[in-house]
């Protein structure tokens, strides 16, 4: 005997495409004109704070940097379809998504210095911490999102991982567990096209990774991700899924313009004509066209609102170069509670003075 026993399909999803014109089919029924113009301003924010960051890093004023330039769209349609009592758990590329859910610029700038202090979550501020090494994030997001199920307070988790860290086993081990256990979780792959200088097509041979989401037993979804109106239906509706107990996984096709870090040289494995082809794709440029087709915005808005963020952005720098470190820090923001092993390291450390020995 020989039947089909499994058939599924993955699809796509775009609301507004480059030259700024909409589905209306798809377009979400409560995002108002300005609804747009903020998401707009939020992007240009993300977009102008990554510029800052990545002049202070050659100035060696932060450490490495990882640049998001080109992946404003998804992150703040994400970031906004984002509820209350939702979780976000972050790789090392989300600082679009801190600023718009409220984390202080001078903190986020202060973890870009290396001091824990600016890495710590601060009380109430629903995140993980940001996390550097490939998809390892994503075991805690499905751990925490299990343990919003047990509480039962409506809450959702949104776990971002980049297109490289779905060849991770963290990967597939956090889909598997969110499958089986139907945690509210909803898991956002960043498919910029390049795992640092491996191009997506020699990661795997699916067609797309949203398909990942079968072997799972839950649903998988692809949106244009350099469209901000797409990214936050789809991510909202998605979130909507997880709490009915149906974890989802969604692929946003985007693109990353700059270096994988500013350790990093793109011009050794990418052509210049890859890149170009891709700013026409640019997340900014098609919510402009339309809300100038609309007389929402024109030029002295856009420099009134440059002048504004580039304020807020240099103040922020400004308090968290003024940062006074408090060496301890490195014991306290580990554990919700020191243990007693970790107490007895401070107060060795404490006695033998070796910051200030160091210092010296």
């Amino acid at each position: 005997m020989q039947k089909k026993v499994f058939d599924d399909s993955i699809e796509y999803f775009q609301v507004m495409d480059e030259n700024g014109a909409i589905d209306q089919a798809l377009f979400p029924k409560e995002v108002t004109d300005q609804k747009i113009v903020e998401m707009y301003k939020w992007m240009a924010f993300a977009r102008a704070l990554d510029a800052k960051a990545l002049s202070l890093q050659r100035q060696g004023r932060i450490a490495t940097y990882a640049p998001l330039v080109g992946q404003e769209g998804e992150q703040v349609g994400s970031a906004l379809a984002l509820g209350q009592n939702d979780y976000f758990v972050p790789n090392f590329r989300q600082h679009g998504v801190f600023l718009v859910r409220g984390a202080p610029i001078d903190k986020i700038v202060l973890g870009w210095r290396g001091y824990e202090d600016g890495g710590a979550v601060p009380k109430g501020f629903n995140a993980l911490a940001v996390a550097v090494p490939v998809a390892t994030q994503l075991p805690h997001a499905a751990g925490l999102a299990f343990a919003l199920m047990q509480r039962k307070n409506g809450g959702a988790v949104l776990g971002y991982v980049g297109d490289g860290g779905t060849s991770e086993g963290d990967f597939y081990e956090s889909l598997n567990f969110a499958g089986a256990k139907k945690v509210p979780l909803v898991i956002l792959i960043e498919d910029n096209e390049w795992a640092i200088s491996v191009p997506r097509s020699e990661q795997t041979a699916a067609q797309t990774l949203a398909q990942k989401a079968m072997a799972a037993g839950i649903k998988g979804v692809q949106v244009d991700g350099n469209d901000v109106i797409g990214v936050y239906k789809v991510v909202k509706d998605a979130l909507d899924e997880a709490r009915k107990g149906n974890p989802m996984l969604v692929e946003v096709l985007t693109y990353r313009m700059s270096m994988h870090t500013t350790a990093d040289d793109p011009t050794k494995y990418r052509s210049d004509a890859e890149v170009e082809a891709w700013k026409n794709k640019d997340p900014l440029l098609r919510v402009r066209k339309y809300l100038q087709s609309k007389n929402l915005w024109d030029d002295t808005k856009e420099q009134q609102m440059q002048d504004d963020q580039r304020k807020k952005i240099d103040d922020a720098v400004a308090v968290a170069e003024s940062f006074k470190e408090d060496p301890t820090s490195m014991f306290q923001n580990i554990y919700s509670f020191m243990p007693e092993v970790l107490n007895d390291e401070l107060e060795e450390a404490k006695e033998a003075g070796f910051w200030q020995t160091g210092a010296q």
